[in-house]
């Protein structure tokens, strides 16, 4: 005569006995998973809060849990999957202190003051000889390179190197820009 042996039935046997229910799972090895949880956090408090949302997961699913054998494993995945969702949303924490982070902005600069700096800025670069303020202009308010400027004017690059140099030498000597320094 043969003999039938119902796997699913041993397995459910195996699973009996193994953790007949949530609670005697949990005090066997509620230690060794909050180990686990607190490797996970830097707060005990917070280990403890992890371990319990992952028990209840647990708890949840404990009917569909085929083998009880592996309940560690699905317990520190739910602490895992747990710990990586609290770490995706949450907050920016902020903190008081006594400085501000950020750098105070500087005053707003009293249009009045920039114009006439604008103007005395014109009125010195309008001492400078022809050729200096042609190249300070391009140079400096069109932006040029020293080789477009070099281009524009049919000089060299030397040559404008030389002249931009002498007249901003010029420009600091001003008396008018002197409040600027």
């Amino acid at each position: 005569m043969t003999t039938t042996v119902c796997t699913s039935a041993s397995n459910a046997a195996t699973r009996t006995l193994a953790y007949p229910s949530f609670s005697s799972y949990v005090k066997a090895r509620q230690p060794v998973l909050l180990r686990t949880a607190r490797s996970l956090t830097a707060n005990p408090s917070d280990a403890e809060d992890l371990l319990q949302t992952a028990l209840t997961k647990t708890y949840v699913a404990w009917e569909r849990i085929e083998d009880h054998r592996a309940l560690d494993g699905y317990v520190r995945r739910a602490l895992l999957n747990t710990r990586t969702s609290q770490w995706r949303k949450r907050k920016v924490d902020e903190f008081a202190c006594d400085e501000l982070p950020e750098p105070e902005a500087p005053p707003a600069a009293d249009p009045a003051e920039q114009q006439a700096l604008h103007d005395a800025m014109w009125r010195a670069i309008m001492k400078l000889p022809a050729r200096q303020r042609a190249m300070v202009v391009l140079r400096y308010y069109e932006d040029l390179s020293e080789a477009q400027t070099a281009d524009v004017l049919g000089v060299s690059i030397g040559t404008v190197k030389s002249a931009v140099s002498r007249a901003l030498g010029k420009l600091r000597e001003d008396p008018e820009l002197g409040p600027v320094r």
